[in-house]
């Protein structure tokens, strides 16, 4: 293990210290997404609609979102190194829970295991790498080279999902987890160094009204479509998360230690950053999740052949990132940013173009095109906001931003589930007199699920009023992309370099 000031590290240790934080993070992102090609048969098995599924991937990163922050807290005040460790240790736990899941409720229950690992391994990955890496040009490379793992992660997560899932069942996608996790932990133990700690202290007023309140939000948010927006339970639900939501922003602005660092956002560049995590995450998740539905459900692909279609993004996401790394060194976050998320509003828009029947090189760009817009924006935010903050803050800052793009994540699929979901329930309705059960078949489960073994005629019409909703979700995401883009060229600085001054 290594000991002593970590500046003091060879060349081949700092490698190595990369090579064991990136492969850690490559678990936890590639679990964000690889769940996705196999929502379908989990669905089948599970006789789980698409609300169902969306808890399925919301639990994870529900938690996941929540509980960053405490992870970055419980770091800095702890000791980065033995909270990294839990949090694989837990996330390991939590995938062998899922890949043995029999039922729905454990399968989330899982999920939500692996949300709380995660939220404590990835702050401490950043803030570590900005203690081992100290001189500005070596630590914009290394934060490019983490990042594009990071992207490399989520988006390699549908291709290798594929084939498992066609060849082994949809558990294999939780089950390659626990020998990938139990190498991490052994290589983390042995190379990862000692950090000081900074004696942050907890808030758990803060922490509990977080988790209250994107609870009860997300709840709002999936269960609307199902029992329908003026039930009782879900207005009180989205009641309840305005106030939650307003009283954390309340109380993390009057208490001595936050566990959110809401200075990130007095700053012109950081506060952009954070912003621009959020809305991608915003756009790519939701893009995501129900890409994988269209795909398999409507066009008939297979798990595999869904997966694939994802490679081109995956290889240009790495690619790019840390490309972007270089050029943020050179001329700072601020246009690299802004192009990444055009590019992603573009990509996002162009699925409004598939149909029922849209062949495969109608549509087969829009994946480089999406690629390279993730590897523009990951490496830009980290460096704005890494290199604006002094070390003692890197793990609250790591968490905020991190925090920020998972809570950008559950709101996508929230959001754009329930765009969806409603606008697919209102036009099959209009499609087929009297399809009030079959709507509610198709959005809560039980049934039919997206319309397997139905007949021919209302296959097509559950089959259309789907692609209907996926194009209204799209369009909200394209248009929350396109204007943070706008955003990020207005609010940084021409003159913002990856490295701005410290914030605070």
């Amino acid at each position: 293990m290594l000991g002593g000031a970590v500046e003091t590290c060879s060349r081949g240790r700092k490698r190595l210290v990369l090579v064991a934080l990136c492969s850690g993070l490559f678990m936890a992102m590639v679990d964000n997404l690889v769940v996705s090609t196999a929502l379908p048969a989990i669905g089948r098995e599970l006789r789980a609609g698409t609300s169902g599924l969306q808890w399925v991937v919301e639990a994870y990163s529900l938690v996941y979102a929540s509980l960053l922050l405490t992870g970055g807290v419980l770091g800095d005040r702890w000791g980065r190194r033995p909270v990294y460790l839990a949090g694989l240790a837990l996330f390991t736990t939590g995938s062998a829970l899922c890949a043995s899941a029999g039922s729905l409720a454990v399968l989330v229950t899982g999920r939500a295991v692996q949300g709380v690992g995660a939220a404590l391994l990835t702050p401490g990955s950043l803030a570590i790498l900005r203690h081992v890496f100290t001189g500005e040009s070596e630590r914009a490379r290394a934060i490019g080279v983490w990042s594009g793992v990071s992207g490399a992660g989520l988006a390699v997560g549908p291709a290798l999902g594929g084939p498992l899932v066609d060849r082994f069942g949809w558990a294999s996608a939780f089950w390659i987890n626990v020998p990938l996790g139990v190498g991490s932990l052994l290589l983390a133990a042995r190379i990862l160094p000692p950090v000081p700690r900074s004696g942050a202290r907890p808030d758990p007023a803060g922490q509990i009204t977080a988790v209250a309140g994107l609870g009860t939000l997300v709840y709002a948010l999936v269960e609307g479509p199902v029992r329908g927006w003026g039930d009782r339970l879900v207005l009180g639900a989205a009641l309840a998360a305005v106030l939650l939501l307003a009283g954390f922003v309340t109380l993390e602005l009057l208490v001595p230690s936050p566990m959110v660092d809401l200075r990130l956002f007095a700053h012109r560049g950081t506060g952009a950053a954070v912003l621009a995590g959020f809305t991608v995450s915003f756009g790519f998740f939701g893009l995501g999740v129900f890409l994988s539905l269209y795909l398999q459900s409507v066009l008939g692909y297979s798990a595999t052949a869904a997966g694939l279609v994802m490679l081109p993004a995956t290889l240009c996401t790495g690619g790019t990132a840390i490309v972007a790394g270089r050029l943020c060194a050179r001329h700072g976050p601020r246009l690299p940013l802004a192009a990444g998320l055009a590019l992603v509003a573009a990509s996002v828009a162009g699925f409004t173009r598939c149909g029922c029947d849209t062949g495969f090189g109608k549509f087969w760009w829009l994946m480089p095109l999406l690629g390279v817009g993730l590897g523009l924006t990951f490496t830009p935010i980290s460096i704005a906001v890494m290199n604006a903050v002094e070390p003692a803050r890197a793990g609250m800052a790591s968490a905020t931003v991190n925090m920020f793009r998972e809570i950008g994540g559950v709101a996508g699929v929230a959001v754009m589930g329930a765009v969806s979901a409603t606008r697919c329930a209102s036009d099959l309705r209009a499609r087929v007199p009297g399809a009030g059960v079959l709507a509610h078949s198709v959005v809560s489960g039980g049934g039919h699920g997206l319309g397997r073994g139905l007949p021919a005629a209302a296959r097509g019409a559950v089959d259309g009023a789907f692609v209907d909703g996926l194009h209204l979700a799209m369009v909200v995401g394209a248009t929350a992309l396109a204007v943070m883009a706008a955003l990020v060229l207005l609010l940084m600085r021409r003159s913002d370099r990856a490295n701005s001054g410290a914030v605070g």
